[in-house]
């Protein structure tokens, strides 16, 4: 898996880009630990920063953390990581609480950053005066933002969605395959993504299916939204959001007209639908297209392609931090280390290495970013078509339990998909598990 975060996983890979050209194998890669004596602070006369993190940054992978201890022949840095996002949060919290444990440097997911911001910010180092936050995407330096102005975190990654989508499946099916007419075709919303997918079922070839998942649909059509499940004012609001209203129906659509597979993503069925080359579209993060073609196989390669999302507002699903507990026995070391890691150079290198789409604006300019193409979807130039979505994603409002009011939303939307349930019935069922979970 490229990185195990709330909501989904993403594929991992190791990965290659030429001048112009992102190639990747199928390699699948485990997540490691760190050695047994990665708490120290100091080793042989040097000074032990410890990342922690979890699933895949990048860094290692790009070589990053040996270049930096080149450059610092004083530092040593080891990375810990855990592979799954949602065994590390739990532990990151009681690692808070306690004071003890944490890491020099720690990572911390998009749909945990508000909850951190909220509750922890006090035991986080304050970088707005360490790092420029106006090399950020807007949107992605507020999140990491307190009330009162602290910058609790440096943006890693973002994940600017695009559509994935099968040329000869559109082609057998009567549609554009060229990816500028297909972005034409969905430019005025996910309903006309709806209507896409009716002309795909009416000549669509035997045992495929136009989308993976309503519930991917769905979370786009939510991420392209400022208004989602919270307000400015940290209320809950999915069950007024005219978003989710929006999402839920269109989702509600699908499943009635049997234009999804129902496979809920990164499980098993849905791996297999991809090595089968049963599904049609996906909605595609950025880094989406990494998981596509580790599990499609050599069988479907240049078959796929991409183009961007629909609507004119792009959403954005994925991305993490870096933050610097106050705690930490090398705060300004550290914090030093946060700001090479996610400079644009480093932000290039790591797209380069393992395809994680920077939120470093600077790195848009750089050869690495707007020169790259994927060769195993048709050459498309993703560089500059996450570059160009992620211009249009609008600043959210994060609430503290984003991640478990989706997860719910969108285990529903899969019953409705698979079990045939109703969706009035699934909306009750998802709302009394919601407003259980987060009080």
């Amino acid at each position: 898996m490229r990185i195990t975060r709330t909501g989904g996983a993403r594929g991992r890979r190791a990965a290659a880009l030429t001048t112009s050209v992102l190639t990747a194998s199928a390699l699948l890669l485990t997540a490691c630990s760190s050695d047994s004596d990665s708490d120290a602070s100091e080793s042989d006369g040097k000074i032990v920063l410890k990342v922690a993190d979890y699933g895949q940054f990048g860094y290692k992978e790009a070589g990053l953390f040996e270049k930096y201890q080149q450059l610092h022949p004083n530092i040593e840095v080891k990375e810990e990581t855990t592979a799954n996002e949602q065994d590390y949060y739990p532990k990151l919290l009681q690692q808070l609480n306690s004071g003890s444990g944490l890491g020099d440097v720690v990572g911390v997911e998009v749909a945990r950053i508000k909850e951190v911001v909220d509750t922890q910010a006090d035991k986080f180092v304050d970088l707005k005066d360490s790092i420029d936050t106006s090399q950020w995407v807007d949107w992605k330096a507020k999140q990491a933002t307190s009330k009162d102005g602290q910058v609790i975190g440096a943006g890693t990654d973002i994940g600017p969605m695009s559509l994935c989508y099968r040329r000869d499946l559109f082609e057998k099916a009567g549609l554009p395959t060229d990816r500028e007419e297909v972005a034409k075709a969905v430019a005025g919303g996910w309903e006309d993504y709806i209507q896409l997918g009716e002309q795909y079922k009416a000549k669509a070839p035997e045992g495929t299916y136009f989308m993976d998942s309503a519930s991917a649909m769905f979370n786009g059509v939510v991420s392209s939204s400022e208004s989602q499940y919270y307000d400015a004012d940290g209320k809950a609001i999915y069950k007024d959001s005219p978003a989710v209203q929006k999402g839920w129906d269109l989702a509600a659509e699908a499943a009635d007209k049997k234009l999804s597979q129902g496979l809920p993503q990164f499980q098993d069925p849905w791996k297999a639908a991809l090595r089968k080359g049963t599904v049609a579209t996906v909605v595609c993060p950025a880094w989406m297209s990494l998981q596509i073609e580790n599990y499609s196989g050599n069988d479907f390669a240049g078959k796929w392609d991409i183009t961007r999302a629909p609507g004119a507002t792009a959403a954005n699903w994925g991305g993490s931090f870096l933050t610097v507990p106050k705690s930490g026995k090398h705060v300004k070391e550290a914090t030093e280390l946060v700001k090479w890691l996610t400079a644009p150079e480093q932000q290039a290198a790591v797209f380069k290495a393992v395809g994680v789409f920077p939120s470093n604006q600077g790195a848009y300019t750089l050869d690495d970013v707007k020169n790259a193409k994927l060769e195993y979807f048709n050459n498309a130039p993703v560089g500059q078509i996450y570059a160009e979505e992620a211009k249009s994603i609008p600043v959210a409002v994060l609430g503290p339990k984003d991640g478990v009011i989706k997860d719910t939303i969108s285990t529903q939307i899969n019953n409705m998909e698979q079990r045939g349930t109703k969706p009035d019935k699934a909306w009750d069922a998802a709302v009394e598990t919601i407003d259980k979970a987060i009080g």
